[in-house]
């Protein structure tokens, strides 16, 4: 196992995807570019992405993503019995057309934009979700690498829209039985081939939490299946990881949940402190809770209190919406807030989430977020100095 130096720097995944991504990226969605034509542009991208990474002085670099149009949708190429949706076609098919449409008007971004993998079959995993792409990015980079994967709860709340899933999956919970197949046979995959660190992002845990049943949601994927009590949806999401990662114990897992990252106008984002979600996360059997702090809508990192004594923390020190560069000194005083919960070899530093969001929503650039990246590491070298005589994680 690598070892690592105190307080690593990682991300959370995503990096802006250049114009050259972005136009392939359209370009193979519409059947105008062939997969051999696609990679060509997108190796060169990772390629980039991992050079601007280990320049940042990030010491757990992701691939970017930029193979993926959004941290989720990307499964469809890879799933059978999946097909993508975008936001405006799906008004056809939801239940309750009156409150998707509040939530397309309250997204603060074009409802084409934004697309959905929905299940209209049997799903089977005909090719790895992240492994091959993975196989890459080691060919090009030295360091331990971070492979991010929608988390089983996020993807089963938002695949299962009734009208086109219930023939083949009659309800939610039978769809989350194939969800962690997929999912945990990725997960042994990554394992054997080397990953370093394996990251579920769950940005929909914070929608349960604060929202209700039947409030307005904010969340993308949020009021694509009608959702029973916080309680039941939250012990739903807990069962799910934990199926997936059940036994995994010598790779590091990681479990993301920010409050919406596709604006950046902080308005139409969730606020809310990560408090009702402690007693469920404490019972999450992964390793690390990859959560944002940058902003006061996350709270206080006080909550964390509660957590069970091994959990570690990847600290979100930096907003990777906004063009406001956040100082060192203003990433170690973070820091110091969890150092009061969290033993320095158990705290891990990251943005809040990732830089490139949707393909056509980006919400930084490439030099914003290696500003971001590098002021981090300059936190972290001098966080380093201080706590040099509590070692190092591995």
């Amino acid at each position: 196992m690598t070892t690592l130096p105190l307080f690593p720097v990682s991300v959370v995944g995503s990096l802006p995807r250049s114009a050259a991504v972005l136009q392939a990226l359209r370009q193979r969605q519409a059947g105008q570019l062939e997969d051999a034509g696609f990679d060509a542009v997108a190796d060169s991208a990772v390629v980039e992405a991992l050079q601007a990474q280990q320049d940042s002085g990030v010491d757990v670099p992701s691939d970017g993503e930029q193979r993926r149009d959004n941290f989720y949708s990307f499964i469809t190429r890879c799933v059978d019995g999946l097909q993508l949706f975008t936001l405006q076609q799906l008004l056809d098919f939801v239940e309750d057309k009156a409150a998707f449409e509040k939530l397309l008007q309250a997204l603060d971004v074009p409802a084409f934009a934004i697309k959905n993998p929905v299940v209209v079959g049997p799903l089977r995993r005909a090719r790895p979700l992240a492994v091959n792409d993975f196989l890459f990015a080691r060919q090009h980079s030295s360091q331990p690498l971070k492979v991010c994967l929608p988390g089983p709860y996020l993807l089963t709340r938002s695949m299962w829209v009734k009208r086109l899933s219930a023939e083949f999956y009659p309800s939610k919970e039978s769809l989350g039985d194939a969800v962690v197949a997929i999912l945990r046979e990725e997960l042994l995959a990554l394992r054997s081939a080397g990953a370093a660190f394996v990251q579920f992002d769950e940005p929909v845990l914070s929608e349960v939490a604060f929202a209700g049943p039947h409030a307005t949601h904010s969340f993308m994927c949020a009021a694509l299946s009608e959702k029973s009590s916080p309680e039941q949806e939250l012990e739903f999401a807990v069962d799910l990881i934990n199926r997936v990662v059940d036994g995994v114990d010598d790779l590091r897992t990681g479990l993301h949940v920010c409050r919406g990252n596709w604006s950046r106008n902080d308005a139409v984002l969730l606020s809310g402190a990560y408090d009702p979600l402690v007693p469920y996360f404490s019972r999450m059997k992964v390793r690390q809770l990859v959560l944002e702090y940058a902003t006061d809508r996350a709270g206080s990192t006080d909550a964390l209190a509660e957590l069970p004594a091994d959990k570690e923390i990847g600290l979100g020190v930096v907003d990777p919406r906004s063009a406001h560069l956040e100082s060192p000194d203003f990433i170690i005083e973070k820091v110091g807030g969890l150092l009061r919960h969290r033993r320095p070899e158990q705290i891990w530093l990251n943005p809040d989430c990732g830089f490139g969001t949707f393909a056509d929503r980006p919400v930084n650039d490439l030099a914003g977020a290696c500003a971001k990246l590098s002021s981090i590491h300059s936190a972290a070298q001098s966080l380093r100095r201080e706590y040099a005589s509590a070692g190092s994680s591995a």
